[in-house]
């Protein structure tokens, strides 16, 4: 499934206030693995059937892109699946689209407190789940680490590299900016519209990357994590409307809405070649966490 690596993911040209952009369309790269979770994913599934495992763990809230894209590859690999999920109050409620499409491809859904999901990330909590899932291969949150950049720095192919000069993605977790910017040539400027609001995101990325030729820039975060305001969901009706293209609310469609008002307010030069990134993600369309 991972071995045919797109290099012929469709791109569009669009104007935005006379500026000519080129999205390049994740979103069509999979029907199942959304947009840049194919690149996260890829070397993270390849590792773990090269290791011999025959499952994989990983996390997520309860409309997580990552937990049912997460769920699919394991079920086309033949692994067992498991998801910890952010909220226990949830394992109480009728499942949404996204954690009942996960469980339709077979992903066992462990919901835990939010004071618990907090600590993820510590030594003792990993330990402990690997006591009770001896045989599963851990994928942090969001999918991102070393092998997610390695499946990111192919998002970018070689024309790509030399015909525009900024290329803008989303950040939520930072694996897919890190492989773009590790990706890009010197002569360009990596922007990233971060969905959370604080510059945490930056210093994450900082740890990841020598490089310093890009930003992370949380003024249209839109007040943080799937927040929205009438002007964003007005600009993504508009969006839609105008070019037929979907977006979501969480991560794309702020990335497309910054970049209209960078641009409104001459804040980009006209002349700038310019690729946009679409992360996909329209799994969040239905509804946001």
């Amino acid at each position: 499934m991972f071995n045919e690596i797109a290099e012929n993911i469709p791109e569009q040209h669009i104007s935005m206030h006379g500026v000519s952009i080129t999205i390049k369309r994740l979103d069509l790269v999979h029907p199942a693995i959304s947009g840049n979770k194919f690149f996260k994913l890829k070397y993270n599934f390849i590792e773990a059937k090269n290791l011999g495992y025959s499952g994989v763990l990983t996390f997520g809230g309860a409309f997580s892109n990552h937990i049912a894209a997460t769920a699919f590859a394991a079920h086309q690999f033949d692994f067992k699946s498991v998801g910890i999920i952010r909220g226990e109050e949830l394992a109480n409620k009728s499942l949404n689209h996204t954690l009942k499409t996960a469980q339709e491809f077979g992903m066992q859904l462990k919901f835990i407190s939010r004071e618990q999901y907090r600590l993820k990330d510590s030594s003792e909590f990993l330990a402990n789940l690997k006591q009770q899932y001896p045989n599963y291969y851990i994928i942090p949150e969001g999918g991102t680490n070393d092998l997610a950049i390695q499946g990111c720095k192919e998002i970018l192919t070689k024309p790509n590299k030399h015909d525009f000069d900024l290329i803008c993605c989303a950040v939520g977790t930072g694996g897919t900016i890190t492989g773009i910017i590790e990706a890009s040539s010197e002569h360009q400027k990596i922007l990233g519209f971060s969905a959370l609001k604080g510059n945490f995101l930056t210093q994450e990325v900082q740890t990841k990357t020598q490089k310093n030729n890009w930003q992370i820039t949380d003024e249209f975060c839109c007040g943080g994590y799937a927040k929205t305001t009438p002007e964003l969901l007005a600009f993504m009706q508009n969006f839609e409307a105008k070019l037929g293209i979907e977006l979501e609310q969480v991560y794309t469609a702020k990335m497309l809405f910054g970049l209209s008002q960078m641009i409104q307010r001459k804040r980009i030069d006209p002349s700038t070649r310019i690729l946009a990134i679409h992360t996909g993600g329209l799994q969040g369309r239905l509804k946001s966490e």
